[in-house]
């Protein structure tokens, strides 16, 4: 019997591989010669006291071996094999997916490995072309090696359209327009929680894709569909507004609408301002003219959300000069902000993080206007007619208007 012989196996470490996470890969306190130091010394010791047992006890020599030697291959491997790690994948995740292909023996062989190379922390989400049955420390250099990255990416920009970002994603994978379109009518199936799709205002919410596809540079998959793309862009979304703890701020701060309006700010923000300062400060205006009750019919009147209805219906937009009173006040058009009072049906764009963090924590003032001011695109900001007249006349001295 040897159930009662302390032989060193640590019962952590069969718990290591939900606690190991992209770029902050755990060592353990006082560890100094790494796992597989630990393993070996811990079968010698194994050793020594089965031998004092007696021979007899070597019948279960392999299943004690088993518990102490991680089961790894050899060498830098055989064949080809491509293996997509996914946005936000742990150390763990990795492995499991390397696993699954037979590009390493068992996930312990891979944390490991990853543990004792101090730049695997470097380890990007993406496609890699490796080797089947490498060892795991072949494999996380293979990893880090770029030559083995399949690199088919493409930037989306902040403040693009969904009917923009499709064509841009369609150019560069050859995807027709219309599946991206297809895809994006149901912005549940693609991972947008039901509850986002819901206001405070009393106006009622047809779910649209349009805020959730997240700008950034994206790694388009082989093989992908126009449901595959669309599904990273919104997981993206989804953890960059989780990081920024966006609902409960929404909650706490925001004086009882719904993170969907907040979105909806956002995305008005990130189409005025023509400068990032400026996304906070206009978000802010956004919501003194529709909630302070301090503006006229409480109608936000950003002839943006105009444009947005007609590119969204094929109609070519215009510039706030060149639009006519009739256009800007078309009841027939559900995005005039001049015709009805609070915000659009929907986000008008995606916008990026700052938009977001402007909408969520704009300036406390009481702003109600605000103009273009210099050339590179800052805007001045009044809270009477008055004042808001005196920009103009500034922004017409430096040429702006």
């Amino acid at each position: 019997m040897i159930d009662d012989l302390d032989l060193g196996f640590d019962e952590q470490d069969r718990g290591d591989k939900g606690r190991h996470r992209r770029g902050a890969v755990r060592r353990r306190q006082g560890r100094s010669g790494g796992g597989r130091g630990k393993t070996l010394l811990a079968l010698a010791l194994a050793l020594v006291l089965l031998g004092g047992i007696g021979g007899g006890a070597f019948y279960g020599f392999d299943r004690v071996q088993s518990y102490f030697v991680t089961p790894d291959y050899e060498g830098s491997g055989t064949g080809e094999v491509t293996v997509e790690i996914k946005q936000g994948a742990l150390i763990a995740d990795m492995a499991d997916a390397l696993v699954a292909a037979d590009v390493v023996k068992s996930t312990k062989a891979f944390i490991e490995a990853a543990e004792e190379n101090s730049r695997s922390k470097n380890i990007q989400p993406g496609t890699y072309k490796l080797r089947k049955q490498m060892s795991g420390d072949a494999a996380v250099a293979a990893m880090l090696d770029l030559k083995n990255k399949i690199v088919n990416g493409i930037t989306i920009p902040e403040g693009l359209t969904a009917k923009t970002v499709y064509k841009r994603l369609s150019e560069k994978t050859d995807i027709p327009v219309k599946d991206f379109e297809a895809a994006a009518k149901d912005p549940e199936a693609l991972g947008v929680p039901d509850w986002w799709f819901k206001r405070s205002d009393g106006k009622k919410v047809k779910p649209s894709v349009e805020g959730f596809l997240f700008p950034d540079t994206y790694e388009i998959p082989p093989k992908a569909t126009a449901e595959t793309v669309l599904k990273l862009m919104v997981d993206n979304f989804l953890t960059v507004t989780g990081n920024l703890k966006f609902a409960e701020n929404v909650q706490a701060n925001r004086g009882g609408i719904s993170p969907y309006e907040v979105l909806i700010v956002a995305s008005l923000s990130q189409a005025e301002a023509g400068n990032k300062d400026d996304l906070g400060k206009i978000a802010r205006v956004a919501y003194n003219r529709v909630y302070s009750g301090n503006f006229p019919c409480s109608c936000l009147q950003f002839d943006v959300s105009v444009n947005y209805y007609w590119e969204l219906t094929g109609k070519p937009t215009k510039a706030s000069k060149d639009m006519r009173r009739e256009e800007l006040y078309d009841e027939k058009n559900p995005y005039s902000t001049h015709a009805r009072p609070g915000l659009p049906p929907t986000p008008i764009n995606n916008p990026g993080k700052q938009a977001l963090e402007g909408a969520l924590n704009p300036p406390n003032e009481k702003w109600l206007f605000f103009v273009a001011i210099d050339k590179q695109g800052h805007s001045a900001f009044a809270t009477t007619n008055a004042e808001h007249e005196r920009n103009i006349e500034k922004a017409k001295e430096n040429g702006v208007l």
